[in-house]
């Protein structure tokens, strides 16, 4: 960070004493050194910082990578927000320069927004996650092994007022947290299932719509600790919760006028928005690793599940990969249904743009709205996602389409973490699997 006197004056702006940076690893999860502003000030003159961080997975193992230290990283003075959980303090964004740079999901999602840019393009995106609140602590969770997990407002309904009163206190102390984060928060409400809640996040321009779904989970998950509970965004806990999404809406402006540009006239799903369409049931096929990297997340696709199990479309539709919100004026949007409330933010943007900005350089045709109705289905002419981690990681790293896109570099790293990560659970047996086995 060369200027530092913008620096200082955005701590002083901000009346900061404390820094906490970092970023967002390929776990999602935000590595960080906490700093008193003086001392901040002095490490951003040659910032540093472990380049491990490239090659580590979600039990801090490392997977890749042949030498280990400390490598030149880039502040990004945009991305200072507040950080509520301590007064005083904020929170910035520092990304890896080097070797490492072409390794980290917000550096992907920085060249496909450069890419769009180039394009005339700028892009505005939300996310969307269900989240589950257990009504269990860090220790008990641990005390009873990960089993017979106790259930927060267990008698929960889809959108029920009476949970939302009941837990009215609770569900707006959670919204402050989360606002207080600086992160556009557009809706908080209860979902379908025990202690299932539903963010929504207003609509961002770059690199903000996925800093801010990061930050959200990292509220979210502090927030409930504080209160005696945990917040789990695992995709499927198992039988009696449901399958948790975490669906993406994106649409390009124009770069000058600010025109959403997937408006049409008409009020129909405009052509700009079918191309994009076209390059997404092209690509995220092959890349869908990029969206869904945990072992857990594929069991959300299991059969009879909500979840789409091939990139599918259609207007309005909630059963489809891809849902178009079509509309004659500001809000005409794609919204991608398919990534679980894990997904890695980043990445996630950074495949459904790579993928839609591919359908357009390359004028792909457009495909008919997918006439099958059900997230089961599995029409002709859409290719079925990956039934699991392993398939996953090796379609990535076998596509032509993600190695032109992402860069031999990345995918090579990416899907080398994701077999990793498939691996480490290989070995275990769930209770359930030794219930219907043991004794067979």
């Amino acid at each position: 960070m060369r200027d530092l006197s913008a620096l200082k004056a955005k701590l002083d702006e901000h009346q900061a004493e404390v820094v906490h940076v970092g970023q967002f690893d390929t776990a999602s999860i935000f590595r960080e050194r906490r700093l008193r502003k003086d001392q901040f000030l002095e490490w951003a003159e040659d910032p540093r910082f472990s380049n491990t961080l490239a090659y580590w997975d979600s039990g801090d193992d490392l997977f890749a990578g042949t030498t280990f230290g400390t490598v030149p990283q880039a502040i990004d003075l945009s991305s200072l927000r507040p950080y509520p959980a301590e007064p005083g303090a904020v929170a910035i964004i520092a990304e890896m320069e080097g070797e490492a740079k072409e390794l980290m999901p917000r550096q992907v999602l920085r060249r496909q927004l450069e890419r769009a840019e180039a394009m005339g393009y700028l892009v505005k995106g939300a996310f969307e996650f269900e989240v589950i609140l257990l009504d269990e602590t860090d220790l008990s969770v641990r005390d009873s092994g990960f089993r017979h997990l106790k259930p927060f407002a267990p008698d929960n309904k889809c959108w029920s007022g009476t949970t939302a009163a009941t837990h009215a206190a609770l569900i707006a102390e959670m919204e402050a947290e989360i606002l207080g984060y600086g992160v556009n928060l557009f809706g908080l409400g209860v979902e379908l299932g025990p202690g299932c809640l539903e963010t929504t996040l207003g609509a961002e321009f770059g690199l903000k719509a996925a800093d801010d779904a990061a930050f959200l989970r990292l509220a979210v998950r502090s927030f409930a600790r504080r209160k005696g509970l945990t917040a789990s965004f695992m995709p499927f806990l198992g039988a009696g919760y449901p399958g948790l999404g975490g669906h993406l809406s994106v649409s390009l402006h124009d770069k000058i006028s600010g025109e959403n540009k997937f408006s049409a006239p008409d009020g129909t799903t405009s052509p700009l928005a079918q191309t994009f369409i076209a390059g997404m049931m092209e690509v995220v096929p092959e890349c869908y690793a990029l969206c869904t990297s945990s072992v857990n997340a594929y069991r959300r696709l299991a059969p009879g599940s909500w979840a789409p199990k091939a990139v599918t479309w259609q207007d309005y539709t909630f059963t489809t990969s891809v849902r178009s919100v079509p509309s004659a004026g500001e809000h005409a949007r794609l919204e991608f249904r398919s990534p679980p409330a894990d997904c890695n933010t980043y990445l996630t943007m950074a495949l459904m743009l790579a993928a839609g900005l591919d359908g357009i350089e390359r004028d792909l045709p457009h495909r008919p709205a997918t006439q099958a109705g059900g997230p089961d289905d599995v029409p002709a002419g859409c290719a079925r996602f990956p039934r699991d981690l392993y398939e996953a990681a090796s379609r990535l790293e076998h596509s032509e389409n993600g190695r032109r896109l992402f860069g031999d570099a990345f995918v090579d790293n990416f899907a080398l973490a994701c077999k990793a990560e498939d691996s480490a659970l290989r070995k275990s047996v769930p209770d359930e699997e030794r219930r219907r086995y043991l004794e067979a």
